[in-house]
């Protein structure tokens, strides 16, 4: 009886150690994928989001109250890093004690584009690094590699969990990229026009070649000369497919179809997504979704 009330004891004097839990926070959609993969299946690790699932890319965007509030509640903030969240020198700033892990640390980095640039993409600066480094399988598995060795740093009792999970996405990943690499080599064309310079990496992977980039950043207007420049260059250029993303308006690329009869497609950089059971593979199905678009768009 006295060893059965010890072990009671002990049991008692241990819960609390575990039910208080820890809270990881991320940035943005890409990095919350990652991050719920690597916590998944462990109870005492809450993962939560600042940028809402519809927000996309960060371009400027700026923290929010409640952003700071789950900032200072966090154990430990994940980015992406090369140069998407602009905000982190502030974070530093207001959370001196609070460790911030950068996914792209390890990942090579692509500065600037052999590619036409229309709108205030001419007047891009070499030395500033693309963000979008997610868009390689290969690159996200750096990545993941990268947080989880941050969480399991941060977290040591749920090291063995993070370290299975990391296996398990990093199986995934792989696969993944063998699949992109085989499907999408081979085509008829390899070219593409993008509406948002989100897709070099994915260029670089996959054998494909960015041949224009009309805005640099979402939602820039063009002007009727610059429309002008653009369309000239798409004829030039034998009509390649123009590709925008679902997250923006495509006014632009309607205008330009309809005087050059260059074909839009949608290619998706899985910025957004479902906020509410989010399925763990949904970074894996756009990307599958997006292979196969390409393969229609560039088989004519």
């Amino acid at each position: 009886m006295l060893k059965k009330a010890f072990s009671l004891f002990l049991l008692l004097m241990l819960l609390p150690v575990f039910s208080l839990g820890e809270t990881v926070v991320t940035s943005f959609y890409p990095i919350w994928l990652l991050a719920l993969n690597l916590a998944d299946g462990i109870p005492g690790l809450t993962v939560r989001n600042l940028a809402a699932p519809d927000t996309g890319c960060l371009h400027d965007y700026q923290l929010q109250t409640r952003d700071m509030k789950a900032l200072s509640e966090a154990d430990l903030f994940l980015i992406n890093g090369a140069g998407m969240e602009s905000y982190v020198d502030l974070v530093a700033s207001a959370f001196p004690d609070l460790p911030v892990a950068d996914a792209s640390a390890g990942v090579p980095l692509l500065y600037g584009l052999d590619a036409l640039q229309i709108g205030e993409a001419e007047e891009a600066e070499s030395g500033e690094a693309n963000a979008h480094i997610w868009l390689s399988a290969e690159n996200a598995i750096r990545m993941a590699e990268n947080l989880a060795r941050a969480m399991a740093d941060r977290f040591p009792v749920y090291a063995p969990r993070i370290t299975e999970n990391l296996d398990g996405l990093t199986a995934r990943l792989a696969a993944l990229d063998a699949e992109l690499r085989e499907g999408l080599s081979g085509l008829p064309r390899q070219g593409i026009i993008t509406f948002h310079e989100a897709f070099p990496y994915f260029a670089q992977a996959y054998g494909l070649k960015v041949l224009a980039v009309v805005n640099r950043e979402p939602g820039e207007t063009l002007t009727p000369s610059q429309l002008a420049q653009l369309a000239d260059a798409i004829v030039a250029l034998d009509c390649p497919p123009l590709f925008v993303e679902p997250q923006y308006e495509d006014l632009s690329a309607r205008t330009l179809a309809a005087e050059t009869g260059a074909r839009i497609f949608t290619l998706d950089p899985v910025v957004t997504g479902p906020e509410d059971q989010v399925p763990l593979d949904y970074y894996e199905t756009v990307m599958r979704q997006n292979m196969q678009t390409l393969q229609e768009a560039l088989s004519d």
